[in-house]
C-alpha cells in the first residue's frame, strides 16, 4: 500500500501516544509492560492498546473503565490498561515494528493482516465472532450548516471551486474507506456514471480529489480540521459527524445514494500476550468489546453495532442508505489493493489525472 513511514520511528510515536495516554495518568517510564505474575493476585494485570484514533472517546468514555470493573469481577484482581492511538496503518506498522500492543483495534482488515504477515497474529483472528469485527460505520459527507454548496452525493464533491477534506491513504484506513466509496458506488453506476465504466469511475475519483487541498495523517485530524473551519466538504466516518453533532457541532450529514458499509476488526496479538503472558486478559477484553453493553456504549458514539439489536435508541440517528455495498462486493481486500491501492491502480490513476489538470 506504499506507506512511507519508516517502521522505526512510527513504533516511536505509538509509544510516546501510549505513555501520554496512560490509563493511570502517569508516563514517567518507556520500560515495556510486563504483566503480573501469575502467583501474586494482587498485582495489577497489564493490556496494552494499540489502536486507529477515531473510537477513542468510545474506549476512553466507558468501555475501559467497565473493563476493568469486569476483570475485577471475574479474576479479582485490578488491571492496568495502556492505549495508543494512532491513523489505522500507521498503528499496524508500529505494531510491527515492536511496540507490543496485546490487542490491535484497527480500521480495516489489511492492517490486521499486516500483522499477521509479521507473525504477530498467528490464530485465524477472522473465524471469531462476526469474522473478527468489532464495529461498523459507512462513509458519509459532512457539510456547513445549511449545505451551502448544495452537495447531495458523491459527483458534487467534483464540482470546480469546491474544497473538500479526505485524510491520506498511506496513514489512514480512514482514507482508504473514502476511495472505496467514492470508486465503488462510481462502479455501481450510482454516482452519476455508467456502472462497470472503470475508465469514469476513476475519472470521478479524480476529480474529488483535484477538489482536495488538506491531506490529513488520520480521519481525526480531518475532522478537527474541518472543525477549524477548513474545507466546504469532508468525507468520512459516519460515527465521527454523529459524535460531533452531539457534542454541539453545527455541520450537516450528507448521505450518498451509494455508500460502503465500514468494517473495524479487533485481534489479540499472539506474539505479544505470549512475551508478556496475559493471553487470558487480552482475549476476556475482546470478548467484552462484544457484549450487548458495551456494542450499545459503541453506539452511543455513532458506531453501528456488530451484534444486532443493541444499538438501541442510536438506531434512529443512522442514515439510510439506499444502496449500500461491502468490500466484498468489490472483489475482497486482496482484490481490492491490487486494483485500487497498489502501484498503478486506480488511486494512482486518479493522481495522476489530477497532477495532469
Amino acid at each position: 500500500m506504499h506507506r512511507t513511514h519508516t517502521l522505526a520511528s512510527i513504533a516511536l510515536l505509538a509509544l510516546n501516544v501510549l505513555l501520554a495516554g496512560c490509563s493511570d495518568g502517569s508516563a514517567s517510564s518507556t520500560a515495556p509492560a510486563a504483566s503480573a505474575p501469575k502467583e501474586a493476585a494482587a498485582v495489577p494485570a497489564t493490556l496494552t492498546l494499540g489502536a486507529y484514533t477515531t473510537p477513542r472517546e468510545a474506549y476512553g468514555g466507558a468501555i475501559l473503565p467497565s473493563f476493568r470493573a469486569h476483570v475485577k469481577e471475574r479474576f479479582k484482581r485490578e488491571v492496568d490498561v495502556r492505549e495508543s492511538y494512532l491513523g489505522s496503518g500507521a498503528q499496524a506498522r508500529a505494531i510491527a515494528a515492536g511496540f507490543e500492543a496485546d490487542v490491535a483495534a484497527l480500521s480495516l482488515a489489511p492492517d490486521i493482516e499486516q500483522l499477521v504477515k509479521a507473525g504477530l497474529i498467528t490464530h485465524d483472528w477472522k473465524t471469531g465472532p462476526h469474522a473478527g469485527m468489532v464495529t461498523r460505520s459507512v462513509v458519509v459527507i459532512g457539510v456547513r450548516e445549511g449545505n451551502p454548496k448544495q452537495i447531495r452525493d458523491w459527483q458534487d464533491l467534483a464540482k470546480p471551486g469546491l474544497e473538500v477534506l479526505t485524510p491520506n491513504v498511506r496513514t489512514s484506513g480512514g482514507a482508504m474507506w473514502n476511495v472505496l466509496a467514492v470508486y465503488g458506488a462510481a462502479l455501481r453506476g450510482k454516482a452519476g456514471t455508467p456502472a462497470g465504466d472503470v475508465a469514469a469511475a476513476t475519472k470521478l475519483l479524480s476529480q474529488v480529489l483535484a477538489n482536495v487541498k488538506i491531506m490529513d495523517r488520520g480521519a481525526r485530524e480531518s475532522l478537527l480540521t474541518f472543525e477549524r473551519g477548513a474545507g466546504d466538504a469532508i468525507i468520512t466516518y459516519e460515527n465521527e459527524l454523529l459524535a460531533g453533532r452531539a457534542q454541539g457541532k453545527k455541520y450537516e450529514i450528507v448521505a450518498p445514494l451509494s455508500t460502503i458499509l465500514i468494517e473495524n476488526p479487533v485481534a489479540v496479538v499472539d506474539g505479544y500476550v505470549k512475551r508478556h503472558d496475559n493471553r487470558e486478559i487480552a482475549e476476556a477484553f475482546v470478548d467484552f468489546l462484544r457484549t450487548p453493553d458495551m456494542q450499545g456504549h459503541f453506539a452511543k458514539h455513532g458506531f453501528r453495532p456488530v451484534v444486532e439489536g443493541t444499538a438501541g435508541a442510536a438506531e434512529a440517528s443512522f442514515a439510510k442508505i439506499e444502496d449500500l455495498f461491502t468490500v466484498r462486493d468489490l472483489g475482497d481486500w486482496s482484490g481490492v489493493d491490487a486494483a485500487v491501492f497498489a502501484a498503478g491502480g486506480a488511486y494512482d490513476k486518479a493522481l495522476q489525472l489530477k497532477a495532469a489538470k
